[in-house]
């Protein structure tokens, strides 16, 4: 798992430059998120060194890989570091963040993991510069620290694990292959839907669209005991794929070129 994540960010980084750095205040919440648990995961560390209990942290450090990246952040946001524009802010954003997990993973690593956090580091900074084994760790900003950014993400996972539930019920069906052949109706309370409006939940669903309907949810919605009151509907996607992004909207019917508005924007000469 550490291997195959250092292999993935190494990938998602090439080419990426100090130019291309967005600051913390421009960045959206859900990498304000995942700054949030690098600086909690550096709080760990801090601590594991005082206890000497090492085994607890990179317990914590593999569940930070595999729940949190693999499944989540990265799942989410990988359409936009493929289908973005180079010059977009919230990919900027992403990169900027992968950047700094990167810094943290390889460094933490170099302890237990010596030879990959070698070769990765090699493999970003070329072989003439110094040894991962000679560098500090990182230092963490204060500022990443953010439980407002912890509890409102919670609501939000909370809300995507019925509509990921509803997906692969839908998958099971064979009614949709990937999720993204599919459109979510979510059915919520209205004091859910105006703390959470404000998100894109095609995007943290991974459907090719998504609505928010303030009701109750009908018997016939997926939901799940612990997530009271939230509901899902899916239905298959209507309209023709994006062959670029791959996601299935209406526009993409008028396209000389089979793509979404917003793909056609991006490769316009």
């Amino acid at each position: 798992r550490f291997r195959n994540t250092l292999r993935y960010l190494l990938g998602a980084l090439d080419g990426y430059s100090d130019q291309e750095t967005l600051s913390y205040e421009d960045m959206p919440d859900l990498e304000k998120w995942v700054l949030n648990r690098l600086a909690e995961l550096n709080e760990q560390l801090n601590q594991t060194a005082k206890d000497f209990d090492f085994t607890h942290f990179y317990t914590q450090l593999h569940t930070f890989c595999t729940i949190d990246l693999s499944a989540f952040y990265l799942d989410i946001r990988k359409d936009c570091l493929y289908c973005d524009g180079k010059e977009s802010p919230k990919r900027r954003a992403v990169r900027t963040v992968i950047h700094h997990i990167f810094e943290c993973l390889v460094h933490w690593l170099a302890p237990v993991l010596s030879f990959t956090a070698e070769e990765a580091w090699g493999k970003r900074y070329g072989r003439e510069n110094d040894s991962i084994h000679l560098q500090k760790f990182p230092t963490i900003p204060s500022e990443w620290l953010n439980q407002e950014i912890v509890e409102y993400w919670e609501k939000v996972r909370q809300v995507r694990s019925v509509v990921t539930g509803a997906l692969e019920i839908e998958r099971a069906a064979k009614t949709i292959g990937s999720s993204l052949q599919g459109t979510v109706a979510i059915y919520l309370p209205n004091e859910i839907a105006k703390e959470l409006g404000g998100i894109d939940w095609a995007e943290i669903g991974i459907t090719s669209t998504a609505k928010l309907v303030i009701a109750q949810p009908p018997a016939s919605a997926f939901a799940l005991e612990e997530v009271l009151d939230i509901g899902v509907i899916v239905n298959a996607a209507s309209g023709e794929k994006c062959q670029r992004c791959w996601k299935i909207l209406p526009e993409v019917q008028s396209s000389e070129h089979h793509l979404c508005h917003r793909c056609e924007e991006v490769v316009a000469p």
